[in-house]
This record gives structure tokens, sequence and C-alpha cells, in this order.
């Protein structure tokens, strides 16, 4: 037995006696020389396959369509109900039911990262990655069966439940392990994670609709199959990721580097550690709960309308046809539709392209001013799109999206390293699994919010065009909510950190080493090859190549 911290008796820790196990990590603790820059493609390799999530939408149209294809039923009418579609095998289930599955994924997200994110801390990326991997490809193989079954229960709890619980432990894995590793640029490196979980869509959308085609018969329309060779690849790439994984040992710090002194302006940075138990009675962290949801409320608004506002906004002009929305024909409303395609395209490489390039940018300016800079450049942004609608300026406003749009995936991935800046880095993986509950609220505010006003607006006669004008003032009001949320923010008080002996038994919990060769055999590297890290990035590179190949293809389509 050991006792914890509150003098309580616990389980023998893991590998607490013995050679830890191969998940363990003290196996994964970094030798001399290991290269740091061959930790973020098991980052993306793990994002890359989790951000599929995003991707799920593909798959709504034929399964809606499953029986009818292969002559065995057909749609489910109005009077059957969602519980009934859960076990019905004699009709097809409704679209706006499959839809349940994308908003399950990130309540689980959400509930998964704040319950177990302080487990990961202790035993570390390795572990979680693979858990992660077991849960989201495990579950897309049982959603295979329900699929094959037709027992949408079975998709629901595979890809809705358990897949959600891989898509949070997949989430949060490096983000302690990556800001560790780049105290210099917490930004850059988490930004690379998170744009990985972005752009997961980008890959996994092309790739299952080409998987669908070959997989299609006259009588099948090749999902359940196209589920499992999808949850194959995953599985590989997964695993790479998260036995590639490795920590720091204890105090590590690159070369030449020196954390900045407080009294140089860095004051929002902190040098100690508050407990995860702690923090949500700081009013910190719930100012920056505050700023994460306002800011993805808005974001995440416009998303989820941004085909059918431009569609509605510009109409047959568009196409160069002077017609309203109402008075388009079949053939024009298609053709709108498809501009439409290519607009939510270019969107989709600027929302991965900002998690990058703003949380890059943080690492200069600060992650204060950069959020700032979110909610005023924002508010100016939503306050434009109404006049450029009006004067018919297609350029300005999809300009103005687009930024937004890259404001709102610089905002998910600025917000570790804000939260490393001001608890420290301890416990910033399970403080950021917490936080992540404000992407939960906005998943249900912003849509809310969007589609909502929409439908009223519609109701009061309003012509479509002009639908979405209110709601940009409704935003712009979020953003000022968000931006007051930011100013507030000051450093921790000194009451809320560790001290030095809590510190201490906490590493000693999280089985920290000061150098891996306190570990025997712990097969965690050396000096790493510069061909190594080329390779590691080209392993994730050329599929992200190829996705943003698919999308620039796409985006295409809007320029034409």
């Amino acid at each position: 037995m050991t006792t914890s911290s509150a003098g309580t008796a616990t389980l023998p820790l893991p590998g607490a006696s013995g050679a830890p196990g191969f998940l363990d990590k003290e196996r994964i603790i970094a030798g001399p020389g290991f290269n740091r820059w061959l930790v973020p493609p098991c980052a993306l390799a793990i994002h890359l396959c989790i951000g599929m999530a995003y991707g799920f939408s593909v798959f709504w149209l034929p399964l809606s369509k499953m029986l009818q294809t292969a002559g065995t039923g057909a749609a489910c009418g109005a009077d059957v109900g969602f519980f009934q579609e859960l076990f019905t095998t004699s009709c097809d289930w409704k679209v706006a039911t499959l839809g349940w599955m994308y908003t399950l994924f990130f309540v689980f997200l959400g509930i998964a990262a704040a319950v177990w994110g302080g487990w990961l801390e202790r035993v570390g990326p390795r572990r979680v990655g693979v858990i992660s991997m077991l849960c989201w490809c495990g579950g897309m193989l049982f959603s295979a069966l329900g699929v094959y079954l037709h027992q949408y229960w079975m998709m629901i709890l595979g890809s809705g439940v358990i897949g959600g619980i891989g898509l949070g432990l997949g989430y949060i894995s490096p983000v302690s392990t990556l800001i560790k590793w780049f105290p210099d640029r917490r930004g850059m490196a988490t930004g690379m994670a998170i744009m990985g979980f972005g752009g997961g869509a980008m890959i996994g959308s092309p790739l299952a609709v080409e998987l669908m085609k070959y997989f299609s018969t006259p009588t099948d329309v090749g999902v359940w199959q196209t589920f499992v060779v999808m949850a194959v690849i995953y599985t590989v790439f997964m695993t790479i990721g998260a036995l590639g994984y490795r920590v720091p040992p204890t105090g590590w710090k690159p070369a030449g580097w020196t954390p900045p002194p407080a009294q140089a302006g860095n004051a929002m940075i902190t040098q100690r550690h508050v407990h995860v138990k702690k923090v949500w009675g700081i009013p910190q962290f719930w100012l920056l709960w505050t700023v994460l949801c306002m800011n993805v409320s808005a974001g995440i608004g416009v998303i989820g309308m941004a085909s059918p506002m431009l569609q509605e906004v510009f109409a047959g002009t568009l196409i160069g046809v002077q017609k309203t929305f109402t008075e388009l024909g079949k053939d024009e409303l298609t053709a709108i539709a498809i501009v439409a395609g290519g607009f939510t395209a270019l969107i989709s490489l600027f929302n991965i392209g900002g998690r990058f390039f703003w949380a890059s940018l943080s690492d200069k300016f600060g992650r204060k001013l950069t959020y700032t800079i979110f909610f005023v450049l924002g508010g100016l942004l939503y306050w434009s799109m109404p006049s450029s609608a009006a004067a018919g300026s297609q350029l300005m406003f999809v300009a103005a999206v687009c930024i937004i749009i890259s404001m709102y995936g610089g905002g998910f991935a600025t917000i570790p390293a804000y939260l490393a800046d001001l608890f420290g880095t301890q416990f910033v993986g399970a403080i950021h699994g917490r936080l992540l509950t404000a992407w939960a609220t906005a998943g249900i505010l912003g849509p809310v919010v969007v589609n909502y006003m929409r439908e009223y607006q519609l109701g009061l006669g309003i012509p479509r065009a002009q639908v979405y004008n209110q709601t940009m003032y409704i935003l712009i009001g979020m953003l000022v909510i968000g931006l007051i949320a930011n100013l507030l923010v000051r450093p921790v008080a000194a009451r809320h950190f560790m001290s030095d002996e809590e510190l201490a038994v906490e590493k000693k919990l999280a089985h920290e080493r000061a150098v891996a060769a306190e570990v025997a055999g712990s097969g965690s590297g050396g000096q790493s090859s510069g061909a190594l890290v080329v390779a590691a990035w080209l392993l994730v590179g050329i599929p992200l190549a190829w996705g943003v190949y698919r999308t620039l293809l796409s985006a295409a389509k809007f320029f034409q």
C-alpha cells in the first residue's frame, strides 16, 4: 500500500515495484539526444484520425437510404419516433436522427476529457493514446456491425458513446506532453496537434466517399465496409502515434533557453503549478471558460449554417442570375449548392490554417492579446457582414467569414498554452480537459442561436437574404462578453499554487523521473536521426497534403 498526499491508503501504484509495463509512463521518458520534433507528428497521427468526427455527415444520406437501396424497406415515416428508430429493421433512419451521433461525439468528448484528464497526467500519453485508439476504432467496428444489422442503438453506443470517449482521450492526450517539450513555443506546439483535429475531416471525408463508391452495389450503399476499412487504417496510425509518444525528464528544457523572468513583462506566465482539483474555485478558470465558450459559440454557429447562409444571402448572383432564393429553379438551386460546397471547403482550410497561425502568433503577442484580437476583429467582421450582403459584395462577405473561422480554430489551439501560462504545466492536460466543457456548451448555444433566430426571422416574413442580420449582432454580443472576460484575466494568486512538497508528491504519483536511465530497459530512445524525424513527418504530412489537395479542388468551385 502507498499513502496519498491526504494521508489515506491507496492501491500500489502501477510500476511501483518491478519493471514498468509497456504502456507505463516510465517506459517513455526520453533519453539524452532525443529530438523533440518527433513528438508533434505522433500527436498529429492521433488527431488526424479522431478528427473524422467532423466529417461523419458524409454517411448520413447513404445510411438514410440503405434499406430502400436494398429493396427491403422504406423511409421511416413521421409516426416513427426516435426510440423506435433505435431498434427498427424495417425502415430507414431519418437524417435528423443520425445527426444525434454528431452531438454525442462532442458531449462525450467533453465528459471524457473532464473526467479522465487528471488520470492522463499520471499514467502518461502512451497508455491514454492506446485506449483512445481502442475506443475510437473499436467503436467504429461496433458501428459497422450496427449498420450491417440495421440497429441504430449499436451505432449510438459504438461511435457516439465509446467512440466519443476515445475522441476526448485522444484530443487531450498530447497537450501536456507538447507543452512540456516546447516551453519556448507553447502555442505553436499545441497549434500543430490541434490543427490535426480540424484536418481529420479533410482526409476522412473524401476517403470515406471513395470507399463507399468502391464498396457500393445496386443493393448496398457500402457504409459498413467503409467503417471497417477506416477503423483498420485508423488503428495503424493511432497505434504508431501512441507508441511514439515520449515525455521529457523532469526539469528538461531546450538547450540555451531559460524561462522568461516575470518582471520582463511576463507576469502572466507562471513557473509554478496549480492542482487540477483547485481550478473549479479559481476565477481565472471561469474567465477562460467564458472566453472559450463565447469564441466557439460565435464561430460554430456560422460553421453550421455556412452553406445555407451563402445560398440564401446571395442566391442567384452566385451563378450570375439576378433572382432571389425563392425564385430559383431546381437546376439553379443545384448549381448554387455546388458553389456553396466550395465555400464550405474554403472555410475548412481557414479553420485548419488558423489553428497553427494564431497559436504560433500567440507565442509572440501573448495569449491575452491574441484573444483580444479575436474578439475585437471578430466583432468588426460580424458587424460588416450585413453591409457586405446588402451591397452584394461576395468577396467581402466571404473574406469576413474565412477570417472569423480562422480565429475560431485559433481559439481552440491557443487555449492550452493560455492555461499553461496561468496554471503551470503539471496538470495542464487535466485542466484543459475540464475547460472543454465550455466547448460542449458552445456546441449547443451557437447553433441554437443561429438556427432559431433564422426560423424566427423567416416567421416574421423577413426576406431570406436578411434573416441573418440580427443574428450577426447577437454574435457580436457574445464576443463582447468574451472580450470582457479576457480583459479581466489576471495572474493567478499565489495561494492557489502547490507548495514544493505538494508538487514533489504529485511528481511521484505521476512517475516522473529526472533522467530516463533511472528506468531499466526503458526503451525510450536516445539519439534520434534526422531521417527518422523526416519519416515521421512524411507519415502524417502526405495524408494531410492529400486532404488539402482534395479540399482545394472543392474550394475551386467557389471561384469558377
